[in-house]
């Protein structure tokens, strides 16, 4: 079984930052994507970024210039740094992950969900 665990969530004000983690445990013979998306109240679940296994980036217009998103492939680990937060970034945060695992199989995995919050 391969598990995502996400850590970093919190309640800041207006401008801090915040950072993310989501480390993906198990059994694991390949991490392709990773990213991270995030549901508001009221809202559908949007894309915020994505890297690529080789460290290709993208980012949603709204974050672009603001978050970060970076991998540790040693630790199977994906980080978004979160500076210059708005209280419309206020969401449910999501990891993502697609990969194989170590009997081939394909998952498409999604962590349990860390809230973040910004108070204006």
């Amino acid at each position: 079984q391969v598990h995502l665990v996400e850590s970093g969530g919190g309640l800041v004000q207006a401008g801090e930052s915040l950072r993310l983690s989501c480390a993906a445990s198990g059994r694991i013979f390949r991490l392709n994507t990773m990213g991270w998306h995030r549901q508001a109240p009221g809202k559908q679940r949007e894309l915020v970024a994505l890297i690529l296994e080789g460290g290709s980036t993208n980012y949603a217009d709204s974050v672009k210039g603001r978050f970060t998103i970076s991998r540790d492939n040693t630790k199977n680990t994906v980080y978004l740094q979160m500076n210059s937060l708005k209280p419309e970034d206020t969401a449910v945060y999501y990891c993502n992950a697609a990969l194989y695992d170590s009997t081939w199989s394909y998952q498409n995995l999604w962590g349990q969900g860390t809230q973040v919050t910004v108070s204006s």
